[in-house]
């Protein structure tokens, strides 16, 4: 199962590049019906990528995210 998710990651995100990076607009949090919004990352394929709280796509989620020592967040917001 490991191997078939990782070669599903890999043929989304491998070799791709960054073009944007934003939090979702009112319309797509309204369409989503969530009451917060996340960050959405946006690929030089048209490929968008976003946090949501669970598999089923019930809510935002936020990011966390590893650079260097530092764990962060970047949190849902209302």
């Amino acid at each position: 199962m490991t191997e078939t998710w990782t070669n599903k990651a890999n043929s989304i995100l491998l070799n791709r590049k960054i073009i944007n990076v934003r939090y979702l607009t009112d319309l797509e949090q309204e369409a989503f019906g969530w009451y917060k919004k996340c960050v959405v990352i946006e690929l030089d394929d048209k490929t968008i990528l976003f946090p949501s709280s669970d598999d089923e796509g019930n809510s935002a989620g936020a990011l966390h995210y590893l650079k260097g020592d530092n764990i962060d967040v970047l949190p849902t917001i209302q």
